[in-house]
Formats: C-alpha cells, structure tokens, sequence
C-alpha cells in the first residue's frame, strides 16, 4: 500500500506521512468534497462518519430545503464562493455577467510517485521513491471551470505540500481569489503562533487564543515583509515545546499572501492561506490555466520542538538547491558596516589583507561601486563599475583579493531604478507607475517593472556581465523598498490586477536563470534586511540575510523567531562592531560570535580599525566556526529557553543526528543579584548513552543531562554568553 490510497466504495481518500495521516470524503449526489480528518497517523480509513452527513441538516439530496445549512457546516476541502457557505472562500471569480459563485464537484482523481513541478514558481520537491502526488479533479459546470487540487505527500517528513491549478474551459472570467490551502476542522481550545515585526526586529513571535471570527495575517507590500510573515500554527490547548498537538502552515512564495484562521458558530476552525486577493485580478481566457504556489502542511503531536524538526529537514532535503546545499559555507567579511559609500580598491584591499592573515575566506563588497553612487540618492540601474573608487577596474581587484587566498562578492540591487540615473532617463517608463499620479519615492527609488520581459533581460544581463567580467563567487541580492502605484505601461487594462503576481514570477524567472548560468554561486538574497525571508527565496538561494539588526541581544530574538521554521544555515549572521550601528548597544566580542554561529558566519565591521583585544578573537571565532558548523548545519534544532519570553537569558541547542555530540549555546542578557546558577536540561540526547562536557573529565548519563540537567553559573556582568560542547563517550 502507497502513501496516498482511495477506498472507491467509501469514496475516501487517506494520505499517509511517517506519523501523520490526511483522510478526504467525497459525499452525496453532488460529489462535495469534505475534509474528515488530520491528525495522528491511523490504521483504518472508515472514518467518513466524521463528516456528520447522517446529521442535520443532511446531505442536499436528503434535504435541499436546508442547503445552505449544509454548506455552513460541511468541512470543505476547498470551499467556493456565494452559494451558501458564509465561511471565507478559497476561491471567487468575476464573470462578463458581474457573478462571483463558484461550486465544486468531485470529478476524478490521479495518484502516481514523485511530484510534479509548479510551472515559474519554486517548490518542493522528492524523487519518486521520497514522495507521492494525488490530483483531485474537481469543477464547476456551470463556468466551465476546472480546479485541481495538488497534494504530494513525503515519506521521510511528516509533510504534505499542497497547491491547486485552474483550467478555464469556458467563457473569459477572472479570478479575483484563488488560495492555495484550505484546512476546516474542530476547534481543540487551539492558540495561534504568528510572526511580526518591522526593519531591524523581523520574526518575533506572538501567541493569541483563537476566539470567535477572523484573526490572521497579510502582506499586501508585494514581497513578504518585515512585518508578517507567511507562516501560521495552530497548538492545541494542551501542547507545549516537547508534546501535544501542532498544525503548521507555510506558503513557498515571495509577494503579497493571506494567512486566515476563522472559529465560527459550531466551534469549527478554518484555516486558509494563499496569494492576498486584494488588487489580484488574474483573467483567464478560454483554454487557460493559474497555478497557485505552494503550502507545505506540518502535522505532530511531538509539539513545538518536532514542528520545527519537520520544517527544517524538508527545507534541507526537498527545497534547497545549488552545490550549498549541504556544504559549508565561506567566512565573509562585508564592507557595508565598515564603510558605507566611502571606500576605493584600496580600502577594500586593507580590509582584505588584515581580514586573510586571521582566517575570514571572502570579501563581499557592497553598495555603492557603481553609476556614481556616494550615498542612496543615485544610480540604481546603471550596473558599470564606477571607477574612480574602484581603480584599476573590477577584475583588478577581484585578482588581487583572489591573490590573498580569497573569494570575492558583490552587492546588487537589481529590480530597482533611481530617478538618478542614466537608465532612467532613457526608460522612465520601466518604472512601475499609475499614469498621471506623482508616484511614491521610497529611499529614493523606483520599482521596475518586472512583468515586462525587457526589463528582466536588461536587469538580468547587468548582473550577469558583471559576474562574467571576473572571478566572483557570491552575490548578495538586495531590495530596499516595497511596491506602491501599482501600475504597469505594458499590461492592457483588464490585467493590471495582474501585476503583484507577474512581478513575483519575473523575480523568479531572473534568479533561476542565475543559479541556472552559474552553477557554482553562492547567492543570498536580502531585502532591506529580512523582508524576503522565505521559503521561495530558499530554492534560490541557500541562506538569506537575516536582519541588518546585527546586535546581539536584538538578533537573540530575530534568530528564534527564525530558526522556529528554518534550519540554521539559512540564516545570514555576522559579527559587527560595537556600539552597534542599530541599537548602539556594546556586547562583548566574544558574545556576538556564540550568537552568529547560529548562522552563517561573518564578519560586518572594519578589521583594520577594531580594538587589538578583539582583533585577537577572530582566528578563535574562524576555528569554532570550522570545528561546529557542520552540527550546526546539520544537526536538530532544540529552544530551551528564550530570553524573548523570559527577559533574562536565551538558551538553545543543536544535537548530531546520532546522538553523539550537541551543541549548547547559553546567553546571560541581564545579570541577576544574589543568585547562584541555573539549571538547563537538554534535549534530544540518548538517554542510554553517557556524555562527557568538553573540557571537564565528570561523566554523565544521557538520562541525567535530559531529566535532571546541568547547572550554568551565574556568569559576571550583562550579555555574557557560554558554549558548552557535549560528546558521547
């Protein structure tokens, strides 16, 4: 028996993950789709009665004077629009009469090994043998509409990736919503896990008890934000970090999205999440198609600790791409902290040789080598290397740090436009833009319009000459403002509500014709720091610029956020100089390299002109870096404690897939009067196993570390921080 399986005389359909199963009815005359059930893997399939289809008000062939109580109540699997279920849609069109309704039925179904591609969009993906796809064709006769809903279920996670396609073979309508997931089932007291935040302060969590009506979360910035995230969980009432019941709901893409959760009158919730259907309007000509992107479902009842472990492996396993994937990435040291816009070759070059005599392996210069950008006034477009600060040319010094034994990367921005600038004053209609309104200045930039493919190739051939004109290895992809004046010169009227998303998709297309021509890139994108950290950047790029709030205390709280659905070496992490640039606050140096090593490692600061003490730290920092970025990279993730919750100190974990070795990282924010140490019991070791403490010669069992725990010392003084290497023995 596969993973996914139909029992044709009781018409369900039950989809099996290691741990989790997925169970789907079809019901009455009119073949309505119901979900029965998700949740704890089980053994039979005979659960339609879940659906409470032999209670009233019935199924409409029993009882029609009552439909509408019928589809007020049925758990939809993908709910329709303006026939009588007064829940939130999935889906709504706009017909040439002005009609919004829209009613599915069951029609067929397609079951086979692997999972197909999601045409111009990232998603996750497993060869036959790691997954299995079931297609559910259903329609809507009236329209001639066909809506086929995608679930590829993984046999090595407890996943389920969802989407939907949409076939018009009718007259001419648009789509004015279409989600990608949709999720109704009983209320278990659940509270809500969501992330917020604003530049500099990404992804910090918040709980809430999900009452009656609406809550949830949006983005309608055209990119995924600083400020919400597309990412939702549900925890039962009686779940903590290590048990009980989570649901979580994550959307593979990189623009606008709505992430819903509704409570209505007979205690059911519904959740939803998908493309945002404000300003989208998507026409669809007879013969068309819409493919949503992508949402990938969590199921445990491990609690929030496996939620996590779930994310992380099917992001490392099913989603990363590239030759980074499973390899460690190079110590960078970036120049924007150290220099801003005030640097030549020769700069650079000082900060490259002090930076290779202590064992950092690239030097990444940023903004400002281009046009004649001094400041963020100007330029964005005009993609030649400005050669008054840098002399002697590009490749000059890209030899030249090659020479020193290392890599080098470049900075670029390049889906923006400047009113300064050269590109501009050829093309002012590449911008997006609404006609005769002044449009809204953001850093001084415009928008380029993406949807049109002379831009893409213009923007594209800018980066890609460059990278072809010498010996670079990394580029940081940045983006500095959102969208506003939605409006396109090229797109015909009746497709303007098109634009969000064909922006989106330009983006996609640009990135992986890079990864595609450069094979051996390391490529991170960024967008004013976090605003575009997500899971469709991920199948282009291997890690993300994390926040550009480098402080240490800050990034405690960025990083949890972060990690609660990331594996580790996705996240862009450096060691910055003190007082910090955001905050202004002074850690120790010894501080902020425990908290990046949560990450990718580097150095944002100038080495030339830090104090000789810290200076002296770095080649310490470069070998822990060597000695425990492959746990960290590939171990499991473990939130002990978060300072975020307790204002006093933060402590996490990652342990070796075979339980050998973990890592624990404990930082002391506040110091406390009068107190002694405290007690940390890990996590995630064998409690069979005995365990020695780097360093120290005392032995303990596995089950005395996990149950009764070790005590930390009071360390001396604020922001203090202590790793502790265990090993099996």
């Amino acid at each position: 028996m596969g993973a996914i399986t139909f029992y044709e005389q009781d018409r369900i359909f039950k989809l099996d993950t290691p741990n989790s199963s997925y169970v789907i009815g079809i019901v009455d005359e009119e073949n309505f789709v119901g979900h029965v059930y998700y949740g704890k893997k089980l053994r039979d399939y005979r659960i339609g009665y879940l659906l409470r289809t032999k209670e009233g008000p019935f199924v409409p062939s029993e009882n029609n004077r009552d439909r509408t109580s019928f589809l007020d109540s049925f758990p939809m699997e993908y709910p329709g629009n303006g026939v009588g279920d007064y829940r939130r849609s999935s889906i709504a069109v706009k017909t040439a009469g002005g009609h919004v309704a829209v009613s599915l039925s069951y029609v067929s179904h397609r079951i086979y090994p692997g999972k197909p591609m999601l045409p111009g969009l990232p998603a996750t993906f497993g060869a036959e043998k790691e997954c299995e796809t079931l297609e559910l064709l259903c329609e809507d006769k009236v329209l001639g509409l066909q809506v086929v809903l995608l679930y590829t279920v993984f046999l090595d996670v407890d996943v389920i990736a969802r989407s939907v396609r949409v076939v018009n073979q009718g007259e001419p309508l648009y789509l004015t919503k279409v989600l990608s997931a949709n999720l109704d089932m009983d209320n278990k007291d659940f509270e809500l896990l969501t992330l917020h935040g604003s530049w500099a302060r990404e992804r910090m969590m918040q709980w809430r008890k999900v009452g009656k009506g609406f809550c949830g979360l949006e983005s309608v910035r055209g990119e995924t934000s600083h400020q919400d995230h597309p990412f939702m969980a549900l925890k039962a009432g009686d779940a903590t970090q290590t048990n009980g019941e989570v649901y979580g709901m994550h959307f593979v893409y990189s623009g606008n999205f709505l992430a819903q959760v509704e409570l209505n009158q007979h205690d059911v919730i519904r959740a939803a999440m998908g493309i945002h259907p404000e300003n989208f309007c998507w026409k669809l000509e007879k013969g068309e198609e819409f493919q949503t992107p992508e949402v990938v479902l969590v199921y445990t009842n491990g609690g929030m600790d496996d939620m996590t472990h779930q994310f992380h492996e099917l992001y490392r396993n099913h989603l990363i791409r590239g030759e980074y994937k499973n390899k460690k990435r190079p110590i960078l040291i970036n120049n924007w902290e150290a220099t801003y816009f005030d640097f030549d070759t020769e700069k650079l070059l000082s900060i490259a040789k002090k930076a290779a005599e202590l064992g950092i392996e690239m030097l990444v210069m940023d903004d400002g080598w281009f046009g004649h950008r001094n400041d963020d006034n100007t330029s964005l477009g005009d993609w030649f290397v400005n050669e008054n600060k840098i002399k002697g040319g590009l490749k000059y010094l890209v030899d030249e740090v090659n020479k020193l034994g290392m890599k080098f990367g470049i900075w670029f921005e390049p889906e923006m436009i400047s009113p300064d600038s050269e590109l501009y004053k050829a093309h002012p209609d590449w911008a997006i833009r609404v006609p005769n309104r002044t449009p809204s200045l953001c850093r001084n930039q415009y928008v380029l319009d993406l949807t049109r493919k002379e831009v893409r190739d213009y923007a594209y051939e800018c980066v890609a000459k460059i990278l072809r004109s010498a010996n670079i290895e990394y580029v940081k992809w940045d983006m500095n403002r959102q969208l506003s004046d939605i409006g396109s010169m090229e797109l015909p009227a009746d497709r303007q509500g098109e634009l969000y998303h064909r922006y989106v998709l330009g983006l996609y297309e640009m990135q992986e014709r890079l990864v595609t021509e450069f094979p051996h890139l390391l490529l991170e994108n960024c967008s004013g720091g976090g605003a575009r950290f997500d899971p469709g950047m991920l199948y282009y790029s291997p890690q993300i610029w994390c926040s550009d709030d480098t402080d240490a205390v800050e990034r405690l709280k960025i990083q949890e956020g972060t990690a609660l659905i990331y594996p580790l070496s996705t996240m862009g992490a450096h060691v910055s100089d003190c007082p910090n640039h955001t905050v202004g606050r002074v850690t120790p140096f010894e501080t902020r390299g425990h908290v990046a090593l949560a990450g990718t490692f580097g150095y944002e600061l100038d080495i030339t002109k830090i104090p000789e003490e810290d200076k002296k730290l770095i080649p310490e920092q470069v070998a822990m870096y060597h000695k425990y970025n492959d746990l960290v990279r590939e171990g499991d993730y473990y939130r002990i404690a978060s300072y975020q919750e307790n204002h006093y100190f933060d402590c996490y974990e990652v342990v070796s897939k075979d339980k050998n070795e973990a890592l624990i990282t404990f930082v002391q924010v506040l110091n406390r009067p009068n107190y002694r140490s405290r007690r940390i019991c890990l996590k995630g070791l064998d409690p069979e196993k005995n365990y020695r403490i780097e360093g120290e010669k005392e032995i303990y069992a596995g089950d005395t570390l996990l149950y009764a725990g070790i005590q930390i010392a009071n360390l001396w003084g604020d922001f203090q921080s202590k790793l502790l290497h265990i090993v099996s023995c």
